[in-house]
């Protein structure tokens, strides 16, 4: 796809009142605990199942975009240009069928209204930008795509109320549409063959269970060698294990995990957060050839998750302190409640040499970023207690031998939807081009 040269481009009119059709906004990851895996429309991207995520905060983890409009561009109509990270990007079928889909809409309210600026043929120009890695199972389809979708709609002055721009994203990328909402977000797969029914919906805000948090441990930020999207599909086509968690397992799961999160029932939660991962998992080990997301460090993060949480249980009263779980990547998520995180932080860092120079004040916020906070020192009651607690799950769980296994520890907690940062004139500060229409 081409687009008009940039010296060409005159992005903002000489007038200095000149109005900028231009937004930026931000978007959060959601990671979800019922996982969505294969599609039964690959073109209207309609799932296999029904899947249920909670939106992490966006102040941690986001993708940020800037949509221009390039109204007095000396091009083709309806061209394009995307920069990822910096990077010019070739657009991807699926972004170029939601542009397209977006710019309709704005044809359809043009006709109506003779007066609104002529903007549906216009070139646009997209810069994004993730504060995480890309590709590296941690959703930065799911956000990027959520806030493209959330950009336009307001560069293009759509108005389109939060549940249709969620249902333009997942044409993007499927769980794209979680990513509209905050706080717990279930996105119901639908029947009908037109897709009008599967649609996201919010579960329970960002302030209903204020004490859940997330600690998500990095265990690799390089690319996955299977992209989801491909993955997705050879399990459709080869795996039988798919159909019983399709028409068996997933419709029950649904409907618990919704009751749990209404109770705020974490013991629930967690077991179902936990056995929908581990099924995941399996599901891509029954692929042929089989899949592999995780890795030798997933594997011990696993083992000692569920040892400590044998070990805890024994304590506390409670079947389950942490919940793991791990999309399409490495990388482990573990929800929990904010007045665990110290001492499971504290765990980790035992089982998980990091060689992180404790003197290094640029070293620890790279490695621990918001997650330092809870590494402050303890009483000598709480810290014996603890490494009591260490000596038990040692007996079932070994050390991870390596230096570095985990590259960086990210706390967050639970919250909300897109956010439009900056538009038109008013959002120049904030916009990811220059006046010249140069990415920054």
């Amino acid at each position: 796809m081409t687009v008009p040269p940039l010296k060409k481009q005159r992005t903002q009119p000489e007038t200095a009142n000149a109005r900028i059709y231009e937004a930026t906004a931000s978007a959060p990851v959601n990671i979800a605990v019922i996982k969505y895996w294969g599609k039964r429309s690959e073109a209207l991207m309609l799932p296999t199942n029904s899947s249920l995520s909670l939106t992490l905060d966006q102040d941690q983890l986001q993708s940020k975009t800037t949509v221009r409009v390039v109204v007095d561009a000396d091009g083709k109509e309806n061209d394009a240009a995307l920069w990822l990270n910096g990077n010019r990007e070739k657009l991807s079928g699926r972004v170029t069928a939601l542009l397209a889909r977006m710019r309709a809409l704005r044809v359809t309210k043009e006709a109506k209204d003779a007066s609104i600026p002529r903007l549906a043929s216009k070139p646009l120009l997209i810069a994004s930008v993730n504060n995480f890695p890309t590709a590296a199972g941690l959703a930065s389809s799911a956000s990027g795509l959520a806030c493209l979708a959330f950009a336009v709609n307001a560069a293009l002055q759509l108005e389109l109320p939060p549940a249709d721009i969620s249902a333009l994203a997942r044409l993007g990328s499927g769980s794209a549409c979680r990513s509209l909402f905050g706080g717990f977000v279930a996105w119901d797969m639908g029947s009908k063959p037109d897709g009008s029914d599967s649609v996201a919906r919010q579960v329970a805000s960002e302030t209903h269970w204020p004490n859940m948090c997330a600690l998500i441990l990095v265990a690799s930020a390089t690319q996955k060698e299977m992209p989801s999207t491909a993955g997705m599909q050879t399990t459709v086509e080869t795996s039988p294990l798919l159909q019983h968690r399709i028409q068996a397992v997933v419709p029950d799961r649904m409907a618990a995990i919704e009751k749990a999160i209404a109770a705020r029932d974490f013991d629930s939660f967690a077991e179902i957060t936990m056995r929908d991962s581990n099924q995941f998992h399996a599901v891509c080990l029954d692929t042929f050839p089989p899949i592999f997301y995780l890795n030798h460090v997933s594997h011990r993060v696993i083992s000692l998750i569920t040892m400590y949480n044998q070990v805890k249980s024994k304590s506390n009263g409670r079947k389950y302190t942490v919940a793991y779980t791990f999309d399409a990547g490495p990388n482990a998520v573990l929800y929990l409640l904010k007045e665990d995180v110290a001492e499971v932080l504290r765990l980790v860092n035992s089982y998980f040499p990091n060689g992180v120079d404790a003197a290094s004040s640029s070293a620890v916020d790279e490695y621990y970023g918001l997650s330092k906070q809870f590494l402050k020192a303890e009483s000598k009651a709480v810290e014996q207690a603890e490494q009591a607690l260490e000596a038990e799950v040692s007996k079932g769980v070994k050390k991870f031998e390596e230096s570095g296994g985990l590259k960086r520890i990210i706390y967050t907690t639970i919250g909300d939807g897109p956010r439009i940062l900056g538009a038109g004139n008013a959002g120049e500060g904030i916009s990811l081009f220059t006046e010249a229409g140069v990415p920054k």
